[in-house]
């Protein structure tokens, strides 16, 4: 693990979308091809539309939610739609998007077929993640159920998995197994709150069962880039 910090987040942006683009650059040069997923919500917007600026061989990246709320993907808040929007365009207009909703009535029934067509872009060539103040990150929440499977190593690619309670909204989650194996993983953070919950992340004593708080399975994979 690493961290670094920027004075504002114009230049985390530009900082972050180098050093993914420097390893979608190697992927490509070694195997012809590579993959990314990416963090949803508010904070990655400038950081997507910096990397969609990077040159690069756009046609033959596929890029992927780190995980989805189960809704379609022009609902406001699907993570494929800030995707398509802050990242598609540009250098990047060439990236091959899929989408974690497929249309089924719930995110139990989707997820095998889900699992199996991510398998071919596996391991991840880059990731980047996000983490709340209640320690989780994609959709790995404390205590959600299915938790425990899905941070084991012999976890499926991707989980049905509910959010925070009260609204235990449905959503899909790559698994902790899929995190790790990343090529280059990354930690996008803004804010005091945000720095103050990874100082109370790394402060835990060891053996802190990482059900109660996800990011801890995977700190020690992670570049963290934070900014006020």
């Amino acid at each position: 693990m690493r961290q670094i910090d920027y004075p504002d987040r114009a230049e985390q942006a530009e900082g972050l979308a180098a050093s993914v683009a420097d390893t979608l650059r190697a992927g490509i040069a070694a195997e012809g091809r590579a993959s990314l997923a990416l963090p949803g919500g508010t904070t990655p917007g400038l950081f997507l539309e910096a990397l969609a600026r990077q040159e690069l061989d756009w046609a033959q990246v596929t890029v992927f939610p780190a995980d989805e709320r189960w809704v379609p993907a022009d609902h406001p808040r699907s993570n494929a739609a800030l995707i398509r929007r802050h990242l598609l365009r540009d250098e990047a207009v060439m990236a091959k998007l899929i989408d974690l909703y497929d249309g089924e009535p719930t995110p139990q029934a989707a997820a095998p077929g889900l699992s199996a067509h991510l398998a071919p872009h596996l391991p991840l060539t880059a990731l980047v993640v996000g983490m709340g103040d209640d320690l989780h990150t994609a959709s790995l929440f404390p205590g959600a159920p299915g938790i425990v499977q899905a941070l084991s190593p012999d976890a499926p690619p991707l989980m049905a998995m509910e959010g925070p309670a009260p609204e235990r909204e449905p959503r899909v989650s790559l698994t902790l197994p899929v995190l790790q194996a990343a090529g280059g993983a990354h930690l996008l953070i803004v804010g005091d709150s945000k720095r103050a919950a990874l100082a109370r992340a790394l402060s835990m004593p060891e053996g802190t069962d990482p059900a109660e708080a996800p990011i801890l399975g995977l700190l020690e994979h992670l570049t963290i880039h934070w900014a006020p």
